[in-house]
């Protein structure tokens, strides 16, 4: 039998997704077929399923006081739901040069993957109520939007995802040190970047928002052909962001290239275990829908560490 979820998930297979010209019906698309496959909903059980407590005030509905955490901890404790434990959330999405690049057989550029997450993310948070932001860089942070929870805020974002990719090189640590000073509030922020920088500078920066309490997801892009060298042959290399060109042969380094990618992601997913910051390697020809299950396991987890304070438990 053909079903509603069959019907949604065809569309996350990548050669669906790149023939939707439209980043906004692609977004929705994602989201709805995501959920559809899980045969759940984005619109309904996120807003009424248990979520947090808080100190109950005069005036709440005595029939929410949880009275097994009163008998715990001698004090009142209202059930808290998931419409009322909104986040405030920031996508920081790279334009750098580097982002334009796709291989000769991928569907998507890397900056057109990147917009595709970060859309999808922006609509499934708006649909919890969460409040969204934006960010956009290269060297500097080329653009930051507010976040907010008004629904029409959805447009904003999507026009700007919209926009092209520049001619300069990416900057990670030193935009995020720019962004730690743009936000005075505890945020999650979710990076989507192909991170062409050194990883210490990178790590740095990481550590400059988790020292001001902020919660991080990196969701670093690559492109197929990046992460596999399949080349053959004499081939002539372009580099991106000032690099050059380099014409080698790609079957006599690919071995010392691979090492480097591994060692390059390595270090980068040690230096984000330290400081619990989940870390992610997308590959553009991969399903979208893998960003969303990252976020939500984010949120779902600092709603329960939230909980467990207030019982206790850590």
């Amino acid at each position: 039998m053909h079903t509603r979820a069959q019907s949604y998930r065809k569309y996350l297979d990548p050669n669906v997704l790149r023939r939707i010209g439209s980043l906004e019906l692609r977004a929705r698309l994602i989201v709805e077929g995501f959920f559809s496959g899980m045969h759940s909903s984005p619109h309904r059980g996120l807003s009424i399923e248990f979520a947090d407590y808080r100190p109950y005030t005069q005036g709440d509905d005595l029939r929410h006081i949880d009275w097994k955490v009163f008998a715990r901890t001698n004090k009142y404790y209202v059930k808290q739901y998931e419409q009322e434990t909104n986040l405030n959330l920031v996508l920081l999405v790279d334009c750098s040069e580097s982002m334009a690049y796709r291989s000769r057989d991928d569907l998507f550029t890397k900056h057109e993957y990147a917009t595709s997450i970060a859309a999808a993310i922006a609509y499934l948070a708006l649909q919890q109520q969460d409040s969204v932001g934006l960010a956009t860089f290269d060297e500097e942070l080329t653009r930051f939007i507010r976040a907010s929870s008004n629904p029409h805020h959805w447009k904003t974002i999507i026009k700007e995802l919209e926009g092209k990719t520049g001619a300069k090189k990416t900057s990670v640590g030193r935009v995020l040190e720019q962004l730690a000073e743009r936000l005075p509030h505890r945020t999650l922020v979710i990076i989507v970047s192909d991170l062409f920088d050194e990883v210490s500078v990178i790590l740095k920066g990481l550590e400059r928002l988790r020292y001001r309490g902020h919660e991080m997801v990196v969701c670093n892009v690559w492109d197929p052909a990046e992460l596999a060298l399949p080349f053959s042959g004499p081939t002539m290399f372009e580099g991106l962001e000032d690099a050059g060109t380099l014409l080698t042969d790609p079957r006599s380094l690919r071995e010392r290239y691979l090492e480097e990618v591994e060692r390059f992601t390595g270090l980068l997913r040690t230096g984000c275990s330290h400081m619990h910051v989940d870390y992610t390697v997308f590959d553009t020809s991969a399903p979208l829908d893998v960003a969303l299950s990252a976020y939500l396991a984010t949120r779902s987890a600092r709603i329960r560490q939230r909980s467990s304070r207030v019982l206790g438990r850590g």
